[in-house]
């Protein structure tokens, strides 16, 4: 019985849904400051970040004392996201949640009651495909902080840990700034929104600078905000979900957000089948890599990352049902008998454009 992990970057099984690229060649003439005037080059930033990595391109006019306040501002949003919300990070507040085992109010952020807030919504709204609970789940399948060592969980392990799951479970009080666990064990994993959220922090403090044209990537989920100076829309490409690592197509983003969640980066193969890092709170099983991935446009990119999810747990069938049914700007693309196939929501129409050399 033998083991194989799919592209095991440094890093890269924290959690990687990626999906959507950024890409760039971008000109302009709009400013920041009047008097900074520097340049006419797009300024980037780029590093590590949850697990993965972030990039953020400014299309301004920025001094070298504006780069750096920029760069500060960066780091400072995406360092406090990861210091309050990572599972791996022992000292976190969502770890210290996690070891919580009580059932007694827990006080938390601001940030993090607005995350689960936001996740509580996508949860009822999806009647449970997602589910900020399923954290005994994803460590019992090695996509959590710790490898697995053993074999996959069985039925009758399944059936226990699904009584640690329910984001009904937990009780948010958003007047006293606590969470309360229904059962004492319960854990919270926030990787399918965390990545998203960073970039609308990100944004927002970039924002409070005074910049109107960027566009920021953290782990492959996008917010952008303004145009480039040239008065065109950022435009990123969206990732072929086969594994090949090409661009499917792209999409003219403004003032709004992009995440992509599927099956085709993360997982591992047992015995001729594959398991994508993707779990299914309602069943605990992960999806099976089926080649498939959602892209879903909101003008929050936290939102975007959690729907994204659900919608990919959901599938192609009853996940577009759901979004076309809510309202949802998304695309699905699935890979049928060795060719892509893709369809659209209606809130999704006319915003996405297949490349046709990468077919």
């Amino acid at each position: 019985m033998t083991v194989q992990h799919a592209r095991k970057e440094s890093d890269s099984r924290r959690r990687w849904i990626g999906g959507v690229v950024a890409l760039a060649a971008l000109v302009g003439l709009a400013v920041w400051r009047p008097l900074a005037r520097t340049d006419d080059a797009v300024h980037e930033f780029e590093g590590p970040t949850m697990g993965a990595t972030f990039s953020v391109r400014v299309d301004e006019d920025l001094s070298a004392e504006e780069r750096e306040r920029v760069r500060a501002v960066i780091d400072e949003r995406l360092d406090r996201v990861n210091r309050l919300m990572s599972t791996y990070d022992p000292g976190s507040e969502i770890s210290r949640f996690n070891g919580h085992e009580s059932t007694e109010p827990f006080a938390v952020s601001p940030e993090v009651l607005e995350v689960l807030a936001e996740a509580r919504e996508v949860s009822e709204r999806s009647d449970g495909a997602f589910d900020v609970t399923v954290a005994p789940l994803v460590d019992a399948w090695g996509f959590g902080p710790r490898d697995r060592t053993g074999p996959i969980p069985d039925e009758e392990s399944l059936v226990a840990l699904l009584q640690l799951v329910g984001y009904e479970g937990l009780e948010l009080d958003l007047e006293a700034g606590t969470v309360s666990k229904s059962n004492p064990g319960m854990t919270v994993d926030l990787s399918a929104i965390t990545q998203g959220y960073g970039a609308d922090a990100v944004a927002s403090g970039l924002s409070d600078l005074g910049l109107t044209s960027f566009l920021v990537d953290v782990g492959g989920e996008i917010r952008a905000v303004g145009a480039r100076r040239n008065g065109r829309p950022w435009r990123v490409g969206i990732e072929r979900p086969d594994g090949l690592g090409e661009v499917w197509g792209t999409v003219d983003l403004a003032d709004e957000g992009i995440a992509t969640s599927g099956d085709y980066r993360n997982y591992f193969e047992l015995d001729g089948v594959r398991y994508a890092h993707i779990i299914d709170p309602r069943t605990g099983q992960p999806i099976h890599g089926r080649g498939a991935s959602v892209s879903v446009l909101h003008t929050s990119a936290s939102l975007a990352d959690a729907w994204a999810t659900a919608l990919c747990v959901l599938g192609p069938v009853d996940g577009y049902e759901l979004a076309r049914g809510e309202g949802i700007a998304a695309l699905f693309i699935t890979l049928v008998d060795g060719r892509l196939e893709f369809r659209v929501t209606p809130a999704m129409e006319g915003r996405v454009a297949e490349s046709t050399t990468g077919r």
